[in-house]
Order: C-alpha cells, then sequence, then structure tokens
C-alpha cells in the first residue's frame, strides 16, 4: 500500500514537472517564430476576432463595475463630505486593476475557449498533421498570429474598458446627486499617466498567457469525442489561475 501510494505521488510529481516543460518548449518556440514576419493578413483576421467581437461584452461588463462601484461608495463618501473624490477612486481603480483584470477574465473565457476549441478541432481532425506534411510549422501559421492578436489587441481592450467604466461612473455619480464637474476634476487631480501605463503593461501580460494558453490547450487535445471539451474547460481554468497569480506580481513590481 505504501509502495503504491509512493509510486503514484512519483508519477504525478514527473508528469507535472513533464507538463511544464513541455509548456515551456512551446512558449520559447512561439516567441522564437514571433520574431519573424508574421502573415499580416491573418494576423489582422485574428485582431478583428479576437478583439473587435469582444466590445459588447468588455462594454457591458466595464460599464456596470464603474456604475455599481460609484453607487455602493457614494453614500459613504457624501457622510464624510468626500464625494468630490468619486471621480479619481473609481478612475484609479478601474485603470490599475479592474479594467486589465475583468477584460483578461472575460476574453479568456471568450477568446480563450475559442482558440483552444479552433486548434483543438483541427488537432483532433488531423488538419495539423496536413500542414505538417506540407512542410508548414502550425506553432508559426497557427499560434504566433493568435497569441500577437492577443498581445496587440488586450491594451486596446483595456483603453476602451477604462473608458467604459469611468463613464458608468459618471452616470451613477450624476444619478447620486454628485456634481459631474467635481467627478471630472477629481479624475484630473488623483489619476496620473502611471496609473493607465500600469494597467496597459498588465494588459499585455494577460493578453500573452490568454494567447498561449489557449493554443497550447489547444495544440495538447486529446484524441476522442471529450477531447475538444476538456482542453477548452481546461484552458479557461488555466488562464485565469495564471492571471489572478501574476496580476499580484505585476501590481507589485508595478504600483509598488
Amino acid at each position: 500500500m505504501f509502495e503504491r501510494l509512493c509510486s503514484l505521488i512519483g508519477k504525478s510529481i514527473i508528469g507535472s514537472f513533464e507538463g511544464l516543460g513541455k509548456f515551456l518548449i512551446f512558449v520559447l518556440d512561439t516567441f522564437r517564430w514571433m520574431l519573424r514576419a508574421p502573415n499580416i493578413r491573418h494576423l489582422f483576421q485574428q485582431m478583428a476576432h479576437l478583439g473587435v467581437d469582444s466590445l459588447p461584452i468588455v462594454t457591458l461588463t466595464c460599464l456596470s463595475t464603474g456604475a455599481v462601484m460609484t453607487l455602493q461608495s457614494a453614500s459613504e463618501l457624501i457622510k464624510f463630505g468626500a464625494q468630490a473624490s468619486a471621480g479619481g477612486m473609481v478612475a484609479i481603480a478601474m485603470s490599475r486593476e479592474l479594467s486589465p483584470v475583468l477584460t483578461a477574465v472575460v476574453c479568456a473565457g471568450r477568446v480563450g475557449a475559442a482558440l483552444t476549441a479552433e486548434i483543438g478541432t483541427m488537432k483532433v481532425t488531423e488538419q495539423i498533421d496536413a500542414l505538417q506534411v506540407m512542410a508548414t510549422n502550425p506553432i508559426r501559421y497557427l499560434v504566433v498570429p493568435r497569441v500577437l492578436a492577443c498581445i496587440l489587441m488586450m491594451p486596446v481592450l483595456v483603453v476602451y474598458a477604462d473608458i467604459v467604466g469611468v463613464a458608468g461612473g459618471y452616470i451613477a455619480a450624476t444619478a447620486a446627486n454628485i456634481d459631474g464637474a467635481s467627478f471630472i476634476n477629481s479624475i484630473k487631480m488623483f489619476c496620473t499617466p502611471h496609473d493607465m501605463f500600469g494597467g496597459l503593461i498588465k494588459s499585455v501580460f494577460f493578453g500573452a498567457i490568454i494567447g498561449v494558453v489557449g493554443c497550447y490547450k489547444g495544440m495538447a487535445t486529446e484524441p476522442g469525442e471529450k477531447g475538444v471539451g476538456q482542453s477548452t474547460t481546461s484552458s479557461v481554468v488555466t488562464a485565469m489561475l495564471m492571471l489572478f497569480f501574476s496580476n499580484y506580481f505585476l501590481s507589485l513590481l508595478i504600483f509598488t
């Protein structure tokens, strides 16, 4: 019994390190091929699919978040006579944390799952093997445009999310009898370019995580009926865990 337990523990540890090694090799290959000129037409197609098509859900998420944040804090700020700082509070919170993290979580669920399902279906139906037979590297042809599109479009989505979140906060503030001019002035007073640029730096890393994890899980899809579904679920869960884990260290490095 003890020997069997030790064997299972040893196999799980070796399997974890083996999976980590495969993932790191995949990441290195992806960024190595990224240094060469990608297919521009394919890249723009992926940017439109991964970025523009995500605007509606990003709009709804960040607009409601900015409005609810102002709504919840307005009464407390009015109690202490600090209602003039509502705009700065919302702008700093959105630009530093909420916009990058919420946009990344939304894209991990939408974009990451789509990447995994698309590439996983190609893996199961042996289309990737066909690319290799035609002397086409699947990482260069399939992975690089998708990862690069995620990296390029995430900062754009975050800037848009900042604007939408502050707009939602402004609407809620005026509904709570907070002067709109003081709301805008507090943004100018408290929010600095460093706050926005810090969020944009985060978004670049978040885009890379979403793209790399989504494509890796798709390339590692097991054959069979359940392979694509399991890879898609694993992709979303893994990407979100990595996003939350990396967000702490990025915040520590950028804003401390």
